[in-house]
């Protein structure tokens, strides 16, 4: 059991290095003095903008909206209507004025001048004239050569052929059959036979042996293709290039590269992202301070400014104002009175209209006299 009273373990610091102890005091009153005032700046200017955004563009906007909405309605709208309506009209009479003027004279014209007497002069005139023109051509340039076609060259052509060509081309053909079969044939047969012996002995061995030096003759040339131009590369990168960049990654690159990714890792860990939380914190802190301030000078306004005129408005301007409307309101009415007293002791009282009788008129327009009518009882009217 331990009886020694230990004391409260101090957390250990979660982050904080050197650097970022050394830097805190500067940044902080790099803070007060230049991020406080651009927070307040900030914050009257965002309180400004909606001012003016709430009781000037929008309302201004508001207007302009009405008014080109009135504008379109009540003006726009009806001027295009009525242009629309005066183009329309001015387009039937245009219409009907350019059909008066350019095309039913016209059509009337062709339809009772010029159609028919182009149909009769047609039918009339123009259709026996090509009926006699065309019997006139036959007669001078068809029928002479049908008819020299038909009893000279048909029948000179028919004997020519009968008599001489068809002969003559037998003869050619029988010719021609005889030279193939007994002279060409034979010829074309020995020549085949020689090119075919000419082609396995001699040509095809050579081919094959042509081949086999060609053959030869590559791979010799390929191996020292290889012997000169590849194999002495492949060793050096193999036994040169390849070891000396395997050692220089694992042995330089790779420690470096740790080492700078350490020092990056640090630098983000212990410097920026302490100082970028700071930055935040301070960031958030002039917004608090700024808002403080903005409600404290809005207390001070309201204590200083709009709570006093209010009472002043309610308990001094108020009454004063009430006051001042009974005394014009009773001055006014004994002014009224005493002008009316001395007019009527100068002028006497004004002139008053007859008193009429209150008797109905029973629906007429004209009022009863002032003398009333007389009574009649049940009993005079029956004596």
């Amino acid at each position: 059991m331990d009886l020694e009273k230990h004391g409260r373990h101090e957390p250990e610091p979660g982050g904080e290095g050197c650097v970022f102890a050394l830097v805190r005091i500067p940044v902080r009153i790099l803070a007060v003095v230049i991020v406080l005032p651009l927070r307040m700046a900030w914050d009257l200017l965002v309180l400004v903008a909606r001012g003016v955004h709430r009781h000037a563009l929008r309302p201004a906007g508001d207007a302009v909206a009405w008014l080109f909405t009135r504008l379109d309605r009540y003006v726009l709208t009806p001027l295009g209507r009525g242009l629309a309506w005066l183009a329309r009209w001015t387009g039937t009479v245009l219409k009907w004025l350019a059909l008066a003027v350019f095309y039913w004279p016209w059509a009337a014209l062709w339809d009772h001048v010029l159609a028919p007497a182009g149909a009769a002069l047609w039918r009339w005139v123009l259709v026996p004239l090509g009926q006699a023109v065309g019997w006139l051509a036959k007669a001078l340039f068809v029928w002479p050569w049908v008819a020299l076609w038909r009893y000279a060259v048909v029948p000179g052509a028919a004997a020519l052929y009968r008599y001489l060509l068809r002969p003559a081309g037998g003869a050619v053909v029988w010719t021609l059959t005889a030279v193939y079969r007994y002279l060409l044939l034979p010829s074309a047969r020995g020549i085949a036979w020689l090119a075919q012996g000419l082609y396995r002995y001699v040509l095809v061995p050579a081919g094959h042996g042509l081949a086999r030096l060609a053959r030869g003759t590559g791979a010799a040339l390929g191996w020292l293709a290889k012997a000169l131009f590849v194999w002495p590369w492949v060793a050096l990168w193999r036994y040169a290039v390849v070891p000396v960049a395997a050692g220089t990654y694992r042995f330089v690159l790779t420690p470096l590269g740790q080492g700078v990714a350490w020092a990056a890792r640090g630098l983000y860990r212990y410097v920026l992202t302490p100082l970028g939380h700071f930055a935040a914190a301070v960031w958030h802190l002039a917004g608090r301070v700024s808002r403080a301030v903005g409600r404290g000078l809005l207390w001070l306004w309201r204590g200083l400014v709009a709570r006093p005129a209010a009472w002043v408005r309610r308990q001094v301007l108020t009454p004063a104002g009430h006051l001042v409307r009974e005394v014009w309101r009773s001055s006014r009415l004994a002014v009224r009175e005493a002008r009316a007293s001395v007019r009527q002791a100068l002028f006497g009282p004004p002139p008053r209209e007859p008193a009429r009788s209150r008797a109905r008129t029973l629906g007429s327009t004209t009022a009863a006299g002032n003398t009333p009518a007389p009574e009649i009882s049940l009993h005079e009217r029956q004596g």
